[in-house]
């Protein structure tokens, strides 16, 4: 998969999730798949604009990865494993089909390490794991998406998650309108692209009558 770079807007976060917007940054993965992960910096961007992680902790996993970029590499291919492993089991559970069992141990694995870095809190009435720097350091971000995809796991919404019908997409969203029938993951841009095509599909047709 080739990497480019990217510069992250608010219109690339449609999934309604964040362990789906970090799925959906490969682009056209029904096609010629684009990784827009090109470099761990690429990574603090994109976490900065789902407003999911503190802007303190972004700021201080900047800097470790300035000092050490051979360490934020290794991050980053870390962090990529996880998101294809992510895609891959909530893509069979979209389609109704079993994950493969060897995708499903590594998700059960990368889960369970971050867990083992997590301490238990209570939060105004809310329970949940915490990790840390001083344990996570540059996978805090892989080891915080691992424990929430596994939370999106607990409680899918399959009969609202689709994978989009763009062409060259492939991007995985929640469907959250009224009534259910959404298709695209962006009506401005792949929606509006297959009305596109259609339009000069049938303008083609009624030209060779």
């Amino acid at each position: 998969m080739q990497a480019q770079p990217h510069t992250f807007r608010a219109g690339d976060l449609v999934g309604g999730h964040v362990v789906l917007d970090l799925v959906n940054t490969v682009n056209a993965r029904d096609g010629d798949p684009v990784d827009w992960l090109d470099g761990y910096a690429r990574v603090l961007e994109w976490a900065a604009l789902t407003a999911r992680f503190d802007e303190s902790l972004l700021a201080e996993l900047e800097r470790i990865n300035e000092s050490d970029p051979a360490a934020g590499a290794l991050a980053l291919r870390r962090l990529r494993e996880l998101r294809e492993t992510i895609h891959d089991v909530l893509a069979a559970t979209i389609r109704n089909e079993p994950a493969p069992e060897k995708t499903l141990r590594r998700l059960e694995a990368r889960w369970k390490h971050a867990v083992a870095l997590a301490r238990l809190t209570v939060t105004d009435d809310h329970t949940r794991l915490e990790l840390n720097l001083e344990s996570s350091r540059l996978d805090y971000i892989s080891h915080e998406l691992a424990l929430r995809a596994v939370d999106l796991l607990r409680a899918f919404p399959v009969a609202r998650t689709r994978i989009c019908a763009g062409r060259k997409c492939g991007w995985l969203f929640i469907d959250r309108s009224k009534g259910g029938q959404r298709r695209w993951c962006d009506m401005a841009t792949c929606g509006n692209a297959a009305k596109s095509k259609r339009h000069y599909e049938r303008k083609r047709a009624a030209l060779e009558r």
